[in-house]
């Protein structure tokens, strides 16, 4: 085996991006603060052809070197916005018959991979603050709350990481 170069991997550009077909499902993030994390799911989505990021509260804003450092370009290719209110925002997704998901632990949440798509619906996934999660109101107007299965001592999963197991989750359900 030999390691592939990037000329080899055979990428889109970001215009052929951004004309290309995304996958019906968007990302909010309501106040997360570590800007790298922000990047993160900036490239993670990306990479699983996201249709829009939503930034909510006291989540920064490109342009920013913390947010570019990690996201490495992926601000340019994915669309996003910024709604200052997460419920606001909720409710115009939902006015515009968007199912709204909370990636959060809670009573009655569907286990990730028990979760089904509707292939004919659009959705949104919201991750929450780093310490405090998904703003419980947030979690209250929700369709779903959707949890990622843990197993070990620890009682969650970093922002940046949970978003990378729940978007190749869902995007494996939306496309195959």
């Amino acid at each position: 085996m030999r390691k592939l170069k990037n000329s080899e991997l055979d990428r889109l550009g970001v215009e052929e991006f951004k004309k290309t077909s995304k996958i019906p499902l968007i990302v909010v993030l309501d106040n997360i603060r570590s800007l790298n994390n922000i990047g993160s799911v900036f490239r993670t989505s990306d990479a699983f052809v996201v249709e829009k990021i939503y930034l909510c509260g006291i989540t920064a804003q490109p342009p920013h070197k913390e947010i570019h450092k990690t996201a490495l370009g992926a601000t340019d290719s994915v669309s996003w916005e910024y709604v200052e209110d997460t419920l606001t925002l909720i409710k115009r997704l939902k006015d515009s018959n968007i199912k709204v998901a909370s990636i959060e632990q809670a009573d009655n949440a569907t286990m990730l991979q028990e979760f089904k798509v509707d292939p004919n619906q659009r959705y949104a996934v919201i991750f929450g603050n780093e310490v405090k999660g998904v703003q419980q109101e947030v979690v209250s107007a929700s369709d779903y709350c959707i949890e990622i299965p843990q197993f070990g001592t620890k009682h969650s999963l970093n922002i940046s990481v949970s978003c990378g197991v729940v978007l190749w989750d869902l995007f494996k359900k939306m496309r195959y």
